[in-house]
C-alpha cells in the first residue's frame, strides 16, 4: 500500500496580511506549504510546475484577467470566498483558522502526521528524579476532587506529556485528562506508553469511570465526554464538536464549566490551534492555563496558539511545568487549611 504524502497547498493573496495568515494556518495545522505569493508574481512557469492539491486564494481587488488564468491553467481545487483574518491574538481569530482547517480538510482530508510510540517504547527511564510530594498534599481525601488538569498534545505531545509525568511524584491531588490528537488504534498503547516509567494509573475513559487523584484518564477519539460534580465519566455517543478529535476546545470547555477555578490546562507541543477558543472561558471561570516553551516542543504551533489568547500565565519545558504545578497544589492545599 502506498504511503499518503502530506497535501501541498498553494496560497494566493494581493494582501500581504492575509497572505501571512493562511500560510501560519496551512504550516500550524501540518499540511505542506507549497507556494505563497502575490498574483502578479504568479508567472506561467510557476503556475504550471506547483504540483499542488488545493489553492487557498483570496482577492482584495477584483481581478478575473487573474483569475481565469489560474482556473484555465490548475487542475487542483480551487478554494475561494475565505474571510478576512482577524487581529492575531483576538478571541476570533482561532475559529477563523479553524474554519480554513475545516475547508482544507473536507478538500485535501487530513495532513500527514505520525507520532512514533514505537520509540518512546524503546526509551529508557529517564535520569530524572521525581519531584517530592509536599506534605502538605499527603492527606488529601482521595474522593474529593481538589483540581481536575487537562493535559493537551498534539504532534510531539506524547514525548512531552511522559517527560512531564516522569517528573510528577505520586499521590499528588490533581486528576488529570489527557486530549492527544492520535488515531484511535494507537490510543490503547499510548496509554501503556506514556506511563511505563512513572507508573501512574491511566486508561482510555469509558462510562463509570471516575477521575481521581493521582490518575490519568485519556479522552476517547470516538465520542465525547463529560464529567459528573463527582467526576463519573459521562459517554456522550456523539462525534466530537469540530475538526479534531478528541476535541481540546470540547474538553475544556466540558471541564471548566464542571469544576470551574478548580481547573486547569496545560497546552503541550503539537500542531494547529485546537484549544485556543475554549482557553479563555478557562481562565474566566478562575482557572488557569499553562503551556510548553516553543523551544522545547517538536511543534510550537499548539502552545503557540494559545500563547496568543493572552491566557497563558506561565511557560515551561516539560520538567518546568511539573516542578510549577507542585508548587502550586502545595499553594493550594496550604490556603485551603
Amino acid at each position: 500500500m502506498e504511503e499518503r504524502r502530506n497535501p501541498r497547498i498553494g496560497v494566493v493573496s494581493d494582501s500581504n496580511l492575509q497572505r501571512l495568515a493562511l500560510a501560519q494556518t496551512v504550516k500550524g495545522h501540518g499540511y505542506e506549504l507549497g507556494l505563497n505569493t502575490s498574483p502578479d508574481r504568479l508567472d506561467e512557469a510557476t503556475l504550471n510546475t506547483a504540483e499542488l492539491d488545493v489553492w487557498l486564494v483570496d482577492m482584495q481587488e477584483e481581478d478575473e484577467v487573474f483569475l481565469d488564468r489560474l482556473l484555465d491553467n490548475s487542475a487542483a481545487p480551487i478554494l475561494f470566498g475565505l474571510e478576512e483574518a482577524p487581529a492575531q491574538g483576538s478571541r476570533s481569530y482561532p475559529r477563523w483558522e479553524r474554519r480554513v482547517f475545516v475547508k482544507l480538510k473536507e478538500t485535501v482530508g487530513e495532513p500527514v502526521l505520525e507520532e512514533h510510540l514505537n520509540v518512546l517504547e524503546e526509551t529508557e527511564p529517564s535520569h530524572v528524579l521525581a519531584l517530592e510530594l509536599p506534605a502538605e498534599c499527603a492527606t488529601r481525601n482521595p474522593d474529593e476532587l481538589d483540581l481536575v488538569c487537562v493535559l493537551a498534545a498534539s504532534l510531539g505531545g506524547p514525548a512531552a506529556v511522559k517527560e512531564f509525568l516522569d517528573c510528577l511524584p505520586k499521590g499528588m491531588p490533581v486528576a488529570f485528562v489527557l486530549a492527544q490528537h492520535i488515531d484511535q488504534r494507537m490510543q490503547d498503547t499510548l496509554s501503556h506508553v506514556l506511563v511505563r516509567h512513572n507508573g501512574m494509573p491511566c486508561k482510555v475513559a469509558e462510562a463509570g469511570d471516575r477521575l481521581r487523584h493521582g490518575e490519568m484518564l485519556i479522552a476517547p477519539v470516538a465520542s465525547e465526554i463529560d464529567f459528573a460534580a463527582d467526576g463519573e465519566v459521562l459517554v456522550r455517543n456523539i462525534k466530537w464538536d469540530g475538526p479534531y478529535s478528541p476535541s481540546m476546545d470540547q474538553i475544556i470547555a466540558n471541564v471548566t464549566r464542571r469544576f470551574g477555578e478548580n481547573s486547569g490546562a496545560l497546552i503541550f507541543s503539537g500542531m494547529g490551534g485546537d484549544g485556543s477558543i475554549s482557553g479563555p472561558m478557562m481562565q474566566e471561570a478562575g482557572g488557569f492555563l499553562w503551556a510548553q516553551t516553543a523551544e522545547s516542543c517538536a511543534c510550537a504551533s499548539q502552545p503557540d496558539s494559545m500563547r496568543a489568547t493572552g491566557v497563558v500565565s506561565f511557560n515551561g519545558t516539560p520538567a518546568e511545568l511539573a516542578a510549577h504545578l507542585v508548587e502550586h497544589v502545595r499553594n493550594r492545599v496550604c490556603a485551603i487549611a
